[in-house]
């Protein structure tokens, strides 16, 4: 009978603590859910600013968005989410994120800004899977190879020339 009892007791409080630790965590992410909200508002706010000039649009990035139905130019077979940007009421620039595959570990996740002219503005690989010392040279911390794309168009340069150095383009490549 005491293995029983002491089963129980230890059942009881077992089951006692989980209840406790669950309400922590609700309560918890009750408390923090709108902090973490406006972090991420602003950590997006700010990759935008790095990638187009905060004086080239006047409305609010994170209420402008759309979606973009999915394409393969997008490197997506998703629909993409882009975010407008106006200025005194017209579009200025688009900003959205694409894939860009063949990494060799894998995707680059890239957010780009293209102005109403087709011009890119800035680039920012935001996620990558490549080998530390070797592919991340594509992070700006690494490296300053993704503003090569700034100021490119399909105007301004062929669509040859958007090819990496090795196929006759411009833009450099990184092996391991």
């Amino acid at each position: 009978m005491n293995i029983i009892h002491s089963i129980r007791k230890n059942s009881i409080g077992l089951g006692i603590f989980a209840i406790m630790t669950a309400g922590l965590i609700a309560v918890t992410h009750q408390l923090t859910e709108h902090t973490i909200e406006d972090n991420i508002v602003q950590a997006q706010l700010s990759a935008f600013n790095e990638i187009l000039p905060a004086d080239r649009y006047d409305n609010n990035l994170a209420e402008a968005n759309i979606m973009l139905d999915a394409d393969p130019l997008l490197g997506s077979a998703e629909p993409v989410q882009a975010f407008i940007a106006r200025k005194d009421g017209q579009v200025s620039a688009i900003i959205f994120e694409t894939i860009a595959p063949g990494g060799y570990n894998g995707n680059l996740d890239l957010l780009v800004a293209v102005d109403r002219n087709g011009v890119v503005t800035g680039s920012r690989v935001i996620s990558h899977k490549e080998t530390p010392g070797l592919g991340d040279k594509v992070d700006l911390q690494k490296s300053k190879w993704i503003l090569s794309f700034g100021d490119k168009s399909l105007e301004n340069t062929s669509l040859k020339q958007w090819n990496v150095k090795k196929d006759g383009g411009e833009f450099d490549q990184f092996t391991g």
